[in-house]
C-alpha cells in the first residue's frame, strides 16, 4: 500500500465533540529514555527526525498526539515543532513528575493548576484538548480523596481544557472515573483484557476511550496459536485490529520514533479495521 493510499479514519471521542484519528501518536520517546519499560534502550531523536515523524503522522491522517510532563522534554519539543495547532488534538497529563530519574506524584489542586498552566506554556497553546490524570495506581483514592478532578473541571469551565479524565491502572478506577469525567485511558491488548468492562461502560455512557499498551509496551503480543492454526505473521496488526474492533474505542495510542513503524501501523489499521 502506497503512502498516498493511507489515510486513517477518525472516531468521536465520546461526547466531547472531538474527532480523533483511530491511531494516535505517543511521545514518551520524544523526550525520555530513562526509567522506561521498553525492552531495548534508544537514543532520543533529533529535531529533524521528529519533524519527519510528525510530517509522516499527518500525511497518514494521524491528528491525535499524546504527551505528558513525565515524558521528559516531550512537551517542550512538541511546542517547538508542532505547527498549525488546530490540525492536532493534543492530550497531556497531570499528576506524575519525572525528575532526576525518578517519578513522584502530586494530585493536589495547586499542583494540578500549575501543571496544566506549565503544559500550555510548553506546548505553546491557549488550550489543551484533553488532560488525563496520570495515576500512580491508587485510582479510586485520587478521584475520591484529592481535588484533582474538581480542579480539572474548573479548568474546563474556564476554557483552558476541553475534556479531562483518567489514565488509570484499575478497573474500579476506570469505572469511577466514568462517573465524573469525559475520557478514560485503559490498557487493552489480546493478552490484557481486564478493563474490557470499562470500555463497554464508557461506550454505553458516551464517554471517550483511549487505549494504551496495545503492543504490551514493546514486549510483544504473540499468542500461542490454537490447534490447527499457524502463528501470526503480523502480531502488531492483529493487536490493532483486536483493539479497534471493540465498540467504544476512540483511538489507540502507539508510541514510536520510527517512521517505517508508523507507516506500517497506519497501513495495518487501514487494511484490517
Amino acid at each position: 500500500m502506497s503512502d498516498s493510499a493511507i489515510h486513517l479514519p477518525t472516531r468521536a471521542l465520546g461526547s466531547t465533540g472531538l474527532q480523533v484519528s483511530c491511531l494516535g501518536l505517543g511521545t514518551v520517546k520524544f523526550g525520555r529514555n530513562q526509567g522506561v519499560k521498553y525492552p531495548a534502550g534508544f537514543e532520543l531523536p533529533d529535531d529533524n527526525q521528529l519533524r519527519t515523524l510528525l510530517d509522516t503522522a499527518r500525511s497518514v491522517g494521524i491528528n491525535f498526539i499524546d504527551t505528558a510532563p513525565a515524558y521528559g522534554t516531550s512537551e517542550q519539543r512538541l511546542g517547538q515543532l508542532l505547527h498549525h495547532r488546530h490540525d492536532w488534538v493534543i492530550c497531556s497529563k497531570t499528576g506524575e513528575e519525572f525528575v532526576n530519574g525518578q517519578s513522584h506524584f502530586d494530585f493536589s489542586a495547586q499542583h494540578t493548576r500549575l501543571s496544566v498552566q506549565r503544559s500550555l506554556k510548553r506546548l505553546r497553546t491557549d488550550f489543551l484538548d484533553v488532560v488525563l490524570v496520570h495515576s500512580d495506581g491508587n485510582d479510586e483514592l485520587i478521584i475520591q480523596q484529592t481535588d484533582c478532578f474538581e480542579t480539572l473541571q474548573r479548568l474546563k469551565e474556564q476554557g483552558l481544557i476541553r475534556a479531562f479524565g483518567l489514565s488509570g491502572k484499575t478497573c474500579a478506577g476506570g469505572m469511577l472515573a466514568l462517573q465524573y469525567s469525559d475520557v478514560v485511558m485503559v490498557t487493552y491488548n489480546p493478552l490484557e483484557t481486564k478493563e474490557r468492562d470499562v470500555i463497554h461502560t464508557a461506550h454505553a455512557l458516551g464517554k471517550g476511550v483511549l487505549i494504551k499498551k496495545a503492543f504490551n509496551s514493546g514486549h510483544g503480543i504473540n499468542m500461542s496459536p490454537t490447534a490447527g492454526e499457524s502463528p501470526s505473521q503480523n502480531p502488531a496488526a492483529d493487536s490493532l485490529a483486536f483493539v479497534l474492533s471493540e465498540p467504544g474505542v476512540s483511538s489507540v495510542i502507539v508510541g514510536t520514533i520510527n517512521v517505517q513503524h508508523l507507516k506500517n501501523n497506519a497501513a495495518a489499521v487501514i487494511s484490517r479495521v
